[in-house]
């Protein structure tokens, strides 16, 4: 069994849409430096009806992605499933991944949480904003933290922690840190 899939999704080529794979690539290095031997990493330019069976066998689902609506740094938040508009087209939202999942399996996913990672510039050829590189960073300490917690077998419960936690409307400034620290990291 997979204690954590972290899914990172989004063009590289778009600028500040490669938020989310460029943040696999940071905990990809760190995999081995921490043991997280059962922590899976998956990306890819969108997400598809085929990627609901990448969560049979997890613990845990981090969907990473670029948004241009979030308050910064980030938001994050817990995954319903939702049969959706995307659920018929070739670019699917992460709720509908999970309405998919259910569908296929007759059983709820296993909990989600989408880490949505502000960005400002999404043209092609663009590279990565100064602003959306200072968001990445912050979140990649909540990922890091998830990871951690998903290791020792606490991750479920430490990400709905997080959602009762964090601001959901701030998603971060000078109270992060306080929010952050409340939270235990054990």
């Amino acid at each position: 069994m997979t204690d954590l899939l972290i899914f990172g999704y989004g063009n590289p080529s778009r600028g500040d849409d490669a938020l989310g794979p460029l943040m696999l690539q940071h905990l990809e290095i760190l995999k081995p430096c921490h043991g997280w031997h059962r922590i899976e990493l998956l990306s890819d330019y969108q997400l598809q009806v085929e990627h609901a069976l990448d969560l049979l066998n997890c613990r845990l689902v981090l969907f990473i992605d670029a948004s241009v609506s979030c308050v910064a740094p980030y938001r994050f938040e817990r995954l319903q499933e939702k049969r959706d508009d995307s659920y018929t087209s070739h670019a699917m939202s992460p709720a509908a991944v999970l309405y998919t999942y259910r569908q296929l399996y007759h059983c709820s996913p296993p909990p989600t949480y989408l880490l949505s990672v502000l960005g400002e510039r999404f043209e092609l050829g663009e590279s990565l904003s100064p602003s959306a590189s200072a968001h990445m960073q912050r979140a990649l300490r909540l990922a890091e933290r998830v990871c951690r917690q998903a290791q020792l077998g606490n991750g479920p419960v430490y990400c709905e922690q997080l959602t009762q936690t964090l601001d959901q409307e701030t998603g971060g400034g000078d109270q992060e840190s306080e929010r952050m620290s409340r939270v235990s990291d054990a």
